[in-house]
Formats: structure tokens, sequence, C-alpha cells
């Protein structure tokens, strides 16, 4: 799964509990880029996404395809040695 929507984002930082300035600073994405992505207003470069998803990704979150109903995230699981 390449891309990812501005819901996911959205979910994926409530359940870090980071605010976009977090993401931000995490990505190196423009505040700006981010808010109008998040809001749905544009489609940014897939540069971006994949900055955005690997912040994302490396604190912790797995995206999900869609199964039956729309894409989703959620929290790795974290295994024991």
């Amino acid at each position: 799964m390449d891309t990812i929507s501005p819901a996911q984002v959205r979910a994926a930082r409530g359940l870090l509990d980071w605010s976009r300035d977090e993401l931000v600073n995490e990505s190196g994405v423009p505040k700006s880029t981010l808010v109008r992505f998040e809001d749905g207003a544009t489609a940014p470069r897939s540069t971006t996404i994949t900055a955005i998803r690997r912040a994302l990704e490396a604190a912790g979150v797995e995206f999900l395809p869609k199964n039956g109903g729309g894409p989703g995230v959620r929290l790795k699981k974290e295994t024991s040695l």
C-alpha cells in the first residue's frame, strides 16, 4: 500500500497523541502542507506522503489496507524477547 489517506494520518496522530507540530518535526514536512493534506484540500507529492508515513511508522503506527471497509491504522504489537 503506497498511499495513505488524510483520515489515516489524523488517526495515526491520535494513536500517538501527536500534534501536527510533532509530526512536522518528525517528518520534515512543512506544516502548511500537512494541514492542507489532512484537511483534504490537496494531494501532496509522493515524497511528502512517504516522509509522513515513515515518521508515523517509525513511531509505531501500522497502516492497514481496506478490509471490507476503509483503510485503517493501529499501533504495532510489541514483541517480547
